[in-house]
């Protein structure tokens, strides 16, 4: 029954003179597109640049701590240690969030996407949503995917668009259009 929901949902879009212009896709979510869209969202996410900075900051004092301790002729062990655990961490962080965010998605299924000028609109095994252009208004691209965000500060929401859940490739360059036609780049 949900299923057919997010058809006639889709088919709605479609005789508002939506459907010209559409683009479908269909995928399985994956911890890579997760963590893609996460990394992305440190860019545009002020809470992500205010921890990036703190972490970073306290690698450099670490740093520096190194530099006298070595100067002092020590061998300084705890700040080499915390400065390869800080690099590790920064590194991996998106990761380590994407494995627990594609958890809940894994039990969604398959997703079926609709994108058009009208907005996108999610169908998944368990759950339809539609949003509208205004509650995600930024989008960003990566290599493997296209991330649209939230307009608050932190990005808080967010949907993953997989490239290649496309088609064919013509459909990347006609979603990466109607994203430019109603979305910013962020």
């Amino acid at each position: 029954m949900v299923e057919g929901q997010g058809a006639a949902q889709q088919r709605e879009l479609q005789g508002q003179g939506y459907g010209a212009d559409a683009v479908e896709l269909e995928y399985r979510p994956t911890v890579g597109d997760y963590t893609s869209a996460l990394r992305a969202r440190r860019r545009v996410s002020r809470a992500s640049r205010i921890q990036l900075g703190v972490v970073g900051g306290v690698a450099v004092f670490v740093a520096l701590e190194g530099v006298v301790a070595l100067a002092g002729g020590e061998v300084p062990v705890f700040p080499l240690v915390w400065m390869v655990f800080s690099a590790l961490l920064i590194g991996f962080m998106p990761w380590l969030q994407a494995r627990q965010v594609s958890r809940v998605f894994e039990r969604q299924g398959v997703f079926r996407v609709r994108v058009t000028d009208a907005g996108v609109s999610v169908a998944t095994d368990n759950t339809t949503a539609s949003i509208n252009w205004a509650a995600q208004p930024r989008y960003r691209e990566k290599p493997d995917i296209f991330v649209l965000f939230s307009a608050d500060k932190n990005a808080t929401c967010f949907t993953v668009l997989p490239k290649r859940a496309a088609r064919t490739p013509a459909d990347v360059e006609r979603l990466r259009a109607i994203l430019d036609r109603n979305v910013t780049r962020a």
